[in-house]
């Protein structure tokens, strides 16, 4: 097939683009350069490469000449700095989606693959042993600041066990990344009904590999913990390190990618929507979470880095907190691996151990100034890296300021610590980083 790659020249886009490739696919790329994000074309991008943005009609028409398929990773990513980036997050991400579908239904596209992400659920599942699966309330402030981090039965308030999150989960956007996350596939199963495409939204759980943002405000918890290792400061993690999360790496994501692919074209039949339907069906939307299915818990991840880069730093947990934060998001793959054929084939501790060392991607030139100058307005990057060290969260949802739990420090796996001085946070995305076009 002829496919488009939206964000081609990012983070998941890039590798999205090579194993399509890889498949036998003609694949065509778009993506902005967007110079808060690249500094020009980057090296690792191969193969035809259209510039421009996804919010622009004519760029967006032009991409589409000759396509079958698109796959659309371009979007603003991350929990954002301030409220200014809101009006951004719904501009690239809800108006181009909208941009790209109208012009797809004009020409007849009927094949649809776009990047949802796990934080369309908000936060994750929970049994309590005497009334079953519940929906914990926000975590209350003075819990946090006592170091008491597990969520609680609404209804017993007694402790709560975790449980993995399915595609049937209600869903519960708490910022405005995640609510347009929400929009973009409320706008793909509206495309799908209304044109009789197939279109499957692949809900990305803490993505992580090789060419991740690195040194940005937008940058995932990962590629933060790697950039203090490299400059020689521990990493240091919030709450007492137990937030549970899934970590997967990027290849299986563009393999999880490839795989829908593959179903959006078996669908392509003009079937009407079936519910024993598998995989895609023509005039609708499948979601998928995309996940390892080998939970693990923020500070195992942290340390499994820092016993990867081998200079001897270890993790710090701090106790700090964020208002808001999630505290568990485990994601079930079951139905991705039933439907699509999905498996994740890179383990957990093969996948740290590469990313240890692999390549980021640097920080754009152009990058806005208050993006390097988070410590203390200077502008420098040695001070912004410091502020980025000192300040990494879980990669959850939250607000934007940590707290401190009133608890002594420790390592990970060691109970909750106090942390020094609280300081505005750089709010981190739940599985990458970057500005438009960066998936």
């Amino acid at each position: 097939m002829r496919v488009l790659v939206t964000g081609a020249a990012g983070f998941i886009g890039s590798h999205i683009a090579e194993t399509m490739r890889a498949a036998g696919h003609d694949v065509r790329g778009l993506d902005s350069l967007s110079p808060a994000v690249h500094n020009g074309r980057p090296g690792h991008v191969t193969g035809e490469l259209a510039v421009g943005d996804v919010r622009d009609p004519a760029a967006v028409d032009e991409a589409l000449d000759g396509v079958d398929a698109v796959c659309h990773q371009a979007a603003m990513v991350g929990l954002g700095v301030d409220l200014s980036d809101l009006p951004v997050y719904a501009d690239v991400n809800v108006t181009g989606t909208a941009v790209l579908l109208e012009a797809m239904g004009r020409r007849g596209i009927p094949r649809l693959v776009i990047a949802s992400s796990m934080v369309v659920y908000g936060e994750g599942a929970y049994d309590c042993t005497t009334h079953g699966r519940v929906r914990p309330a926000p975590r209350h402030p003075g819990d946090l600041a006592a170091g008491r981090f597990e969520p609680r039965c609404p209804q017993c308030a007694q402790p709560l066990g975790t449980a993995t999150v399915t595609e049937d989960a209600p869903l519960d956007p708490r910022n405005a990344y995640a609510a347009s996350k929400v929009a973009q596939e409320h706008l793909a199963a509206s495309w799908a009904r209304m044109t009789g495409g197939a279109a499957v939204g692949l809900r990305y759980h803490n993505v992580y590999g090789p060419r991740m943002p690195r040194d940005t405000p937008y940058s995932g918890v990962a590629a933060i913990f790697r950039s203090c290792l490299e400059n020689g400061v521990p990493p240091r993690v919030f709450e007492d390190g137990g937030q549970r999360r899934d970590f997967v790496h990027v290849r299986d994501v563009a393999q999880a990618n490839l795989l829908a692919l593959e179903a959006v074209d078996r669908a392509d039949g003009g079937a009407a929507p079936r519910a024993d339907a598998r995989g895609a069906v023509a005039g609708g939307l499948r979601c998928y979470n995309v996940a390892s299915g080998e939970p693990h818990t923020v500070g195992e991840m942290a340390a499994a880095l820092a016993a990867a880069f081998g200079t001897g730093l270890e993790p710090v947990v701090t106790g700090e907190y964020r208002l808001g934060d999630v505290r568990h998001v485990v994601a079930s793959p079951a139905a991705a691996a039933a439907d699509l054929g999905y498996r994740a084939r890179i383990r957990f501790a093969e996948g740290m151990a590469e990313f240890a060392r692999a390549a980021l991607r640097e920080p754009a030139l152009a990058v806005p100034v208050r993006m390097l100058s988070m410590a203390d307005g200077v502008g420098s990057r040695d001070r912004s890296l410091a502020a980025i060290c000192h300040r990494a969260g879980d990669g959850s949802s939250g607000s934007m300021a940590p707290s401190r739990a009133s608890t002594a420090s420790s390592r990970p796996g060691h109970g909750p610590g106090a942390p020094s001085q609280a300081t505005p946070i750089i709010s981190n995305t739940c599985f990458l980083g970057g500005r438009p076009s960066d998936y």
